[in-house]
């Protein structure tokens, strides 16, 4: 695998496990870390760099999709910190 092709490999299964870890339920959590985790252990043999390709755009469309489920746990979160904010005042 070319240094390239790595360094975008390390980045996006960080960017996986952070995105991740701001899923509010734990049961969700801990579940998708495992996932990442055993899918980039499963693939780290492919030396085929069309493989890997394919392999990294589904890795991007899964962060996509990660990252729209965790939205609303933000949103509520940001709603309570506003919302106990303005109670203190």
């Amino acid at each position: 695998m070319a240094a390239s092709s790595r360094a975008q490999v390390l980045q996006l299964y960080r960017a996986l496990l952070r995105e991740s870890q701001r899923f509010a339920a734990y049961g969700y959590r801990t579940y998708a870390i495992r996932r990442i985790r055993d899918a980039f252990r499963e693939n780290k043999h492919i030396q085929d760099s069309e493989e890997i390709q394919r392999l990294l755009h589904k890795a991007r469309t899964n962060l996509e999709i990660i990252h729209r489920q965790g939205l609303p746990a933000r949103k509520e979160a940001r709603r309570v910190f506003i919302s106990s904010g303005s109670l203190q005042k």
